[in-house]
């Protein structure tokens, strides 16, 4: 019972691991990096080059990629594709907080990376994620690339292992900015 309990509790963790339960973990993580359906979140031109990666020409299929679906509860990778402006980052974390459990982001272009060349308060300035796709915008490779990269690193445990000693991972929070203030809201890790 006490086995039960742990495992309820604390998941994979929670079981004492032996040669066959060590591999089923290796498999549970190899299944779920090969098994993530993106969320689109498409913001400016770098979705052109997101949607052109969904395209048969790049077949995402391979990855398990194959759909890009529209509603969060379905999703498990975000790629946030183009600027965040103020207006839009609530959503953003609403879209976010709608996605279930496990979870990862992925950051598509240079405005999504670091504000790109916006430097105004309209814009924020970063988003906090998993993987960061350079560039302006990133061709599909750059983005198959943070994928394959993304892939790697939920195969390997990096990314739950991170969020387990920081108590997050890509978990977003939107500072209220008090009105007449012209300061920028910040979009940042907890």
């Amino acid at each position: 019972m006490g086995v039960v309990r742990n495992v309820l509790d604390d998941g994979l963790e929670g079981i004492d691991h032996n040669f066959l339960t060590g591999r089923i973990e290796d498999l549970v993580k190899w299944s779920r990096s090969r098994s993530s359906w993106g969320a689109t979140f498409g913001l400016a031109c770098c979705a052109i080059e997101m949607m052109g990666t969904g395209a048969p020409h790049y077949d995402l299929a391979r990855f398990g990629m194959e759909v890009f679906r529209a509603s969060p509860r379905q999703a498990d990778i975000m790629i946030v594709a183009g600027r965040v402006s103020q207006k839009m980052a609530p959503v953003l974390r609403q879209v976010y907080d709608q996605m279930m459990e496990p979870k990862w982001v992925i950051s598509m272009g240079v405005c999504a990376s670091s504000g790109g060349m916006f430097n105004n308060y309209a814009i924020v300035q970063g988003v906090p994620v998993d993987v960061y796709a350079p560039g302006c915008p990133p061709t599909p490779e750059t983005l198959i690339h943070a994928i394959e990269t993304l892939h790697q690193l939920i195969e390997d445990g990096e990314i739950m292992r991170r969020r387990a000693t920081s108590g997050a991972g890509a978990n977003v929070h939107i500072q209220e900015v008090p009105a007449g203030i012209t300061t920028p809201v910040i979009l940042g890790s907890r």
